[in-house]
């Protein structure tokens, strides 16, 4: 089944959503399983988006005019194509710079393989940048103590380590300086972010 989604941005001058409609249909996308949203700017929320992304499913497909229309930016977009790919969801771009991506097509898979790529890659930069503070930390004799919450700088080590399936969440949070309880308040155990840390990860000055 195919899924659409389209966006129009007050930033951009993009306001009509008539050509990004009109093409997911000739895509084949059915009028009532088309998503959309009207943003004024990269940090603002997008519901639709979200409703999109929870309703498809295991074989379903995602189309989408074009690639920037899905992501606020490369991180995000990033984040966006591999969590497709692990749920098992197809993707496809119509035009633009990415219409070279359809899963259905050996090139789009590629593509695709690409996204996990780069996905797999800013994980293990975090990872590093990650092991490199605390041993910096460590060599100036600090063992620090427990912040009252996540802060923005922790969120992403946090994630980091509880992507790797051998991280145990009590070493976790005893190496990141707070509590276990803090750290599974704002991530998941496979390192995918919870509402609270969603709201964190998004906050203004991110």
């Amino acid at each position: 089944m195919l899924i659409g989604y389209m966006r129009v941005s007050k930033q951009d001058g993009s306001q009509c959503l008539d050509l990004q409609r009109d093409a997911l249909i000739k895509a084949g996308v059915s009028h009532e399983r088309i998503y959309e949203d009207l943003a004024s700017g990269r940090k603002d929320d997008r519901p639709g988006l979200a409703a999109c992304l929870k309703a498809l499913q295991p074989g379903n497909t995602l189309v989408v005019w074009k690639l920037d229309r899905l992501g606020r930016d490369l991180k995000h977009l990033v984040t966006v194509v591999d969590d497709l790919r692990k749920r098992n969801i197809g993707f496809k771009v119509l035009s633009g710079s990415g219409a070279e991506i359809d899963t259905a097509t050996p090139n789009g898979r590629l593509c695709f393989g690409i996204f996990a790529s780069l996905a797999e890659f800013e994980r293990e930069l975090i990872s590093e940048r990650t092991r490199a503070g605390l041993a910096a930390a460590r060599a100036r004799g600090r063992k620090g103590g427990r912040p009252r919450k996540m802060t923005r700088t922790t969120l992403p080590m946090a994630m980091a380590a509880m992507a790797d399936p051998k991280s145990v969440a009590e070493e976790v949070a005893k190496r990141l300086g707070i509590t276990t309880t803090t750290l599974y308040a704002y991530v998941n155990g496979d390192g995918s972010l919870k509402a609270t840390g969603k709201e964190l990860f998004n906050s203004e000055g991110s």
